[in-house]
């Protein structure tokens, strides 16, 4: 005599993140996240449990659980430099009056300083691949937004390479002008936070 089909368990887990020691849950992926840059969990859902669909039959297995990523963000009190740590990669966003000058993509002795400070930390980390994404707020046309984002990406990447020096790196720099911001651009302080390059890189797997 044939079994009854045995009932899926509906395991959820959710993408935590971790803020100043605080956790808490994500809802939903956050739209504002840049191509690639996405956390690999989904929203979970509500599951019914005497949906046929959810019965396996005789035989089947459950695929292996998988551990989602945990996010850390840590931002200087100045917000002048933010941190995110996953599992697999760091994040560092620096603001871009920290690094450059208004409407301008020169960076001066102590904006070099500083990346080359995130040089030694992809060295560390023996990352064999750095993305260098640069972003402004939504003031001025779009289009000078794009062009000046890319320029100071460019340029803290020109810093990267050649502090780094080393012919096995490979570097995608992009400008995302006023796309993808990480705070509201109707007030300064948070238009001010949207202005800024970021640099990121993998962890060293363990």
């Amino acid at each position: 005599m044939t079994s009854p089909p045995r009932l899926l368990a509906a395991v959820t887990l959710m993408l935590a993140t971790t803020v100043y020691g605080t956790t808490t849950a994500h809802a939903e992926d956050d739209p504002n996240d840049p191509p690639g840059t996405e956390p690999s969990a989904s929203a979970p859902v509500e599951v019914d449990p005497n949906d046929p669909d959810l019965k396996l039959p005789d035989g089947a297995t459950l695929a292996r659980a998988k551990v989602l990523d945990i996010k850390s963000v840590v931002e200087e009190q100045s917000g002048d430099e933010r941190r995110e740590d996953t599992n697999t990669s760091v994040t560092l966003a620096l603001q871009a009056e920290v690094l450059f000058g208004k409407d301008s993509s020169k960076l001066g002795a102590e904006a070099k300083s500083r990346i080359r400070g995130i040089a030694d930390e992809i060295r560390t980390q023996n990352a064999t691949r750095v993305r260098v994404f640069g972003f402004t707020d939504n003031l001025g046309s779009s289009a000078h937004g794009d062009v000046l984002s890319k320029r100071r990406a460019n340029a803290v990447h020109d810093v990267l390479s050649q502090s780094l020096n080393d012919a096995g790196i490979t570097y995608e720099v992009r400008g995302y002008g006023e796309q993808y911001p990480i705070a509201d651009n109707s007030t300064e302080a948070g238009r001010k936070k949207n202005r800024r390059v970021e640099v990121s890189f993998p962890r060293t797997e363990p």
